[in-house]
């Protein structure tokens, strides 16, 4: 094989490594997503998204009559999470938080988020905050990607939008790898 002598277009490949790995392996894994499997916990003592007056933590997240737990300090080691809890997660945390801080969207994060009851319902908002994730990166160019990303990512504000993308990239592949795992132990449950 020879190299290319071809310069990477890095605003093409890094939202690629993400959408190539959502679009053809996490999203289509999630179809027919049941209710049942949304909330199933696979071992006691989940962290889930639940009624308010039902949460199991102390620290809860959210502004709807359900919330996510959390615990500061998280424990060591941490809980096993829910569907319902890591597509929470993903939307609000990974996505959601970074589309407010960079892409436009309206404030959001854990404490001020409304939890979806029902998995169709989670499937739909996370799809919309990946969708302007990835138009959001697709947008930057090259000068873009080496600006830094400033103070909304705190002690990482003077590092650039690559490396952001990167880490966004990682998270969203690794818990979209382990809610894919959860629906083949429920399924062989």
């Amino acid at each position: 094989m020879t190299a290319s002598t071809d310069p990477i277009d890095w605003t093409e490949q890094l939202p690629l490594q993400l959408s190539w790995h959502w679009e053809n392996h996490v999203r289509p894994g999630l179809d027919g997503l049941t209710d049942e499997e949304y909330f199933w916990e696979p071992v006691d003592g989940c962290w889930s998204v639940r009624p308010r007056a039902e949460a199991r933590t102390e620290v809860v997240g959210g502004a709807g009559d359900l919330v996510a737990e959390f615990a500061y300090p998280e424990p060591v080691p941490a809980p096993v999470t829910t569907i319902a809890w890591r597509l929470a997660h993903l939307r609000v945390g990974v996505f959601g938080q970074r589309n407010t801080s960079h892409f436009g969207r309206d404030p959001i994060d854990y404490a001020t988020a409304v939890y979806a009851g029902d998995a169709a319902t989670a499937l739909a908002e996370l799809d919309e905050e990946y969708a302007r994730w990835i138009k959001g990166v697709g947008e930057l160019g090259l000068e873009g990607l080496a600006r830094p990303v400033g103070p909304a990512e705190g002690p990482w504000a003077e590092h650039p939008y690559a490396e952001l993308i990167l880490h966004i990239n990682r998270e969203a592949i690794h818990h979209g790898a382990e809610i894919l795992l959860l629906r083949d132990l429920y399924r062989h449950r």
